[in-house]
């Protein structure tokens, strides 16, 4: 992921949220999404999915 002057590089949880952020998608479907296809607690993932968001937000990556 290019942003001005900085370059990101997700690893492969990261990669599998920002492949369905895409404008449409609420943070609730984006949980539900992989929640359903990976094997662990929805908490755990909407923890790691909000936190991850928030991050890239602040960096000004990404808007809400």
């Amino acid at each position: 992921m290019l942003a001005p002057e900085r370059v990101f590089m997700p690893d492969e949880h990261a990669a599998e949220v920002l492949k369905l952020v895409d404008g449409e998608r609420s943070v609730r479907a984006i949980v539900d999404d992989l929640v359903a296809r990976f094997d662990a607690p929805r908490a755990t993932i909407e923890v790691d999915v909000l936190e991850m968001l928030q991050d890239l937000t602040d960096r000004g990556v990404v808007r809400t």
